[in-house]
């Protein structure tokens, strides 16, 4: 088998419009490497024509590999199955919506050359990103960082480059929903960071509603941290005081024969510590779903079809 000198990881769901486009991106970019390289792709349970899109580009990308999963298991999932299935000395991931500029890849390699074991990203998105999504990612960052102490740039991405002895260190973990950005900060490797400006998407929608935002979210701060239940442990005290205060407060009234007025604020502030009560055991049983779906031992994916296309060209020339 000949080496690979870079490979470039490209997790997809739903991008049939964007294949073609991509494809002929990120091998423009990837040719002016000094060095060999392969497109390693993972279709996440595409709904759409996104893998027949990658059978017809196999015809003419002789660089391309193609994985696809049985159904929707995740963004994360899948590039953790790209980085697996990756063969390269060093590996570069990127979205395959074309907002992570293939153009850098150059440039990224270069650094890793230079002896970088990580050339990670930072995001620029002023222009394609709405105020909102930007507030909350930045939010998000800050409240990782403080939860999980590890620093985190606000605008990290998955577009980064990283040696293939990193890789082998993420595969290691065996967290159910790894968060690989945190991950790849938790070692601790030798990182430089680039900034780059996003472009808008070459077709179609963003496929990261607000619901996935916030499971990722979460996934994220639990993989990372146990503050949250520590942080419980201190509001429930708080919260027991100020009800044992009150209750302290209305025996003494009684006993001095005055009448407590209010039941509409003594209600409410039951109806306070409940609502608290329910959140600290959502924040309990988000730690106790991890454990249980990690002792069930399911394997993170499943690929049901895989293509290469040289053995597609290989099976034509015997033909």
């Amino acid at each position: 088998m000949s080496k690979i000198d870079l490979s470039i990881v490209i997790p997809l769901f739903n991008e049939e419009e964007n294949v073609a486009a991509l494809l002929d991106a990120v091998s423009s970019s990837a040719n002016e490497i000094k060095g060999s390289y392969e497109i390693v792709v993972v279709d996440d349970g595409s709904a759409d024509g996104t893998w027949q899109a990658l059978e017809s580009a196999a015809q003419s990308c002789a660089q391309l590999k193609a994985f696809r999963f049985s159904r929707n298991f995740g963004h994360q999932k899948a590039l953790l199955a790209g980085l697996n299935f990756a063969e390269g000395d060093a590996i570069l991931s990127m979205d395959g919506d074309l907002q992570h500029p293939p153009a850098l890849i150059p440039a990224l390699y270069q650094k890793w050359q230079e002896g970088f074991d990580v050339v990670a990203t930072r995001r620029h998105d002023q222009q394609v990103s709405s105020l909102f999504k930007r507030i909350t990612s930045r939010s998000f960052y800050r409240l990782f960082s403080w939860l999980a102490g590890i620093p985190m740039r606000s605008g990290s991405s998955d577009f980064r480059l990283i040696d293939a002895r990193v890789r082998d260190e993420l595969l290691r973990f065996q967290d159910v929903d790894l968060f690989i950005r945190g991950a790849v900060e938790w070692l601790g490797f030798k990182t430089h960071v680039m900034d780059f400006e996003a472009g808008a998407r070459h077709a179609g929608t963003t496929k990261f509603n607000l619901k996935r935002m916030a499971k990722f979210a979460s996934n994220a701060i639990v993989s990372f941290s146990v503050k949250p239940l520590r942080l419980s442990i201190w509001l429930g005290f708080f919260t027991s005081l100020a009800a044992f205060s009150e209750l302290g407060y209305i025996l003494w009234a009684y006993s001095q024969g005055l009448t407590v007025p209010g039941w509409a604020s003594i209600l409410g502030v039951l109806s306070l510590l409940f609502g608290i009560l329910f959140i600290l055991l959502g924040i309990i049983g988000a730690y106790i779903t991890r454990l249980h779906i990690g002792a069930q031992g399911r394997p993170p994916f499943v690929v049901s079809e895989r293509l290469e296309a040289k053995a597609i060209s290989l099976r034509k020339s015997a033909e």
